[in-house]
């Protein structure tokens, strides 16, 4: 990473992963620390695992989410005609004060239009700050809607007094405020901030339609299957659901496969997927090239997987 990030608590340096390669196709296979359910040493089992029954001539059946997001990238029939996804909306990150001090900066780099959209993780400083930051933004950026992400972080209690405190009319929407839906909901109803699904989805939790739910943030790392990722998409259309396909960090190589399902499942609505410009290294070249040669190489068989 450019800077250490922090991720449920725990502060990370570095993103470590897997690639797994099948038929010449490849796949991503990156746990995120504090959101996985699974670890790197358990995803890595499991694909040596996998590949062993794929070189036996049986089928390959992950059951951790990463390694189903990879396994079914590298086996996946892509469409030659997807559409080009919308470009991404920005994501801020880091202190509040920082960001604040900064902020003319930020405004610059995005040019003479500011963005439609603009990220920003909340429950990761004091709350006054927090709301003083998005205060600025919204002054700064009339035209720009907001899009905050609690992670779950809340009480109910806390999560009520934050809505309580915003400007609305720039908010787009909330991302699971609290950990149980059911707190999440009543913060919606209480305060009418708009809210979104993610957690809810990646732990794969029981949730109904609700009036203040606008979106669902799919995050396929997490999610694992592409099957379950892709009903999670028609559930969505049936409900009039905005859907949102979103990154865990991932490579180069992952992103540009979420912005490929992205075109797919949501053409109309803008990735999150601006994650990238945080990691230091690719491991693909400009071209899409994979470059094997900083690649260790953990499994390989005869014109089939490494």
């Amino acid at each position: 990473f450019r800077q250490p990030l922090m991720f449920k608590g725990q502060r990370l340096a570095s993103r470590e992963g897997l690639l797994v390669a099948i038929n010449g196709q490849w796949g991503e296979i990156a746990p995120l620390p504090g959101f996985s359910t699974e670890t790197l040493a358990e995803a890595q089992a499991e694909s040596l695992a996998c590949l062993a029954a794929i070189q036996r001539g049986e089928k390959a059946t992950p059951t951790l989410p990463s390694v189903q997001f990879g396994f079914d990238c590298a086996q996946r029939l892509w469409s030659a005609n997807l559409p080009t996804p919308l470009p991404p909306y920005p994501l801020l990150q880091g202190a509040p004060a920082e960001l604040m001090l900064s902020l003319d900066t930020i405004l610059t780099g995005w040019g003479a239009l500011p963005p439609p959209r603009l990220k920003l993780k909340v429950v990761r400083y004091a709350m006054e700050e927090e709301l003083a930051l998005i205060e600025q933004l919204a002054a700064q950026l009339p035209t720009t809607k907001l899009i905050l992400d609690a992670n779950g972080g809340w009480t109910r209690e806390n999560a009520l007094r934050f809505c309580e405190c915003l400007p609305l009319e720039h908010i787009d929407y909330l991302e699971e405020p609290c950990a149980a839906f059911a707190d999440t909901i009543a913060v919606a109803e209480a305060t009418g901030v708009s809210i979104a699904l993610d957690e809810t989805l990646s732990r794969r939790e029981e949730w109904y339609g609700h009036p203040q739910i606008k979106a669902l943030v799919i995050k396929p790392t997490l999610i694992g299957s592409l099957n379950a990722c892709e009903a999670l998409v028609k559930r969505a259309r049936a409900d009039n659901l905005r859907v949102v396909i979103s990154s865990s960090f991932e490579s180069d190589l992952g992103l540009g496969q979420l912005a490929r399902l992205a075109g797919e499942w949501a053409p109309n609505e803008p990735p999150g997927l601006d994650t990238g410009h945080w990691l230091t290294e690719r491991v693909t070249t400009a071209g899409g090239e994979m470059m094997i040669e900083n690649v260790h190489c953990l499994f390989k068989m005869e014109k089939s997987a490494c």
